[in-house]
């Protein structure tokens, strides 16, 4: 009995570990998709001034 619930808990915790990967995987494409915009709208600032959306 012990081993079978061993194992069902296994699977429960490979399946929400394969859930929350996913949802990082997105995260990470909107975050990469944010960054781009950033060059294009840094990329279109004003005139000769390099203008930064972010502060490094």
């Amino acid at each position: 009995m012990v081993p079978l619930l061993l194992v069902l808990l296994l699977a429960v915790l490979l399946f929400s570990a394969g859930f929350v990967l996913k949802v990082l995987w997105y995260v990470a494409v909107i975050v990469l998709v944010l960054w781009l915009l950033g060059f294009v709208m840094r990329s279109a600032g004003t005139g000769g001034r390099r203008g930064r959306w972010y502060r490094w």
